[in-house]
């Protein structure tokens, strides 16, 4: 029913392809603060090898799991099959930011497509140490009927000065005042 490696295997490529959501969770250290479990869309997470992997973080509300992958890198992916056979795999690592400023961000970019629909913030990388399968058997069935277009259309219409203001009011700290995006307290 479940298994643990420390590797991301084919069987595991081929099981993430064929979902369509996902979820990162992650936590500031010590036994306060917000932990944060957010789920991700579009055509936005890649496989880079065996043990690493990149997820485009898109423009939000919050900063959450920028500022916990800063402060202490823990980090959880989860993907759940809401069709076909069930199942469930989540990845453990320990993660980092690549912001549009720094020198990996372009080489990053470029597996991914070339415009998302939304403006990508940062994106997010981690190294996985343990992968584990299990049945999925409690998790409903779903049939996806596509992506939203609200995110791009609210990009479109605030403009790339209008998203930036947004991402210096709401994406400099996180909930608990932890650092957030690096860029918007160097402008």
């Amino acid at each position: 029913m479940g298994s643990v490696t420390d590797r991301i295997e084919d069987r595991h490529r081929a099981f993430v392809r064929g979902q369509k959501l996902f979820f990162v969770a992650t936590a500031p250290s010590g036994p306060h603060g917000h932990v944060n479990l957010s789920p991700k869309g579009l055509d936005s997470f890649r496989i880079l090898d065996a043990q690493r992997i990149a997820w485009l973080d898109f423009v939000g509300s919050g900063a959450e799991t920028i500022a916990h992958l800063r402060e202490n890198g823990r980090v959880c992916v989860m993907f759940c099959a809401f069709d076909g056979a069930p199942g469930i795999l989540r990845l453990h690592g320990r993660g980092r930011v690549v912001e549009p400023q720094d020198a990996e961000f372009a080489e990053l970019r470029a597996v991914f497509p070339a415009e998302p629909g939304a403006a990508v913030r940062a994106i997010l990388c981690a190294t996985v140490h343990r992968v584990a399968e299990s049945c999925g058997y409690g998790v409903p069935q779903f049939d996806f009927r596509g992506e939203r277009d609200q995110m791009a259309s609210w990009c479109r219409r605030k403009g790339a000065d209008g998203v930036r203001q947004y991402q210096r009011q709401k994406n400099a700290r996180s909930l608990d005042g932890l650092p957030g995006l690096r860029w918007v307290d160097e402008a």
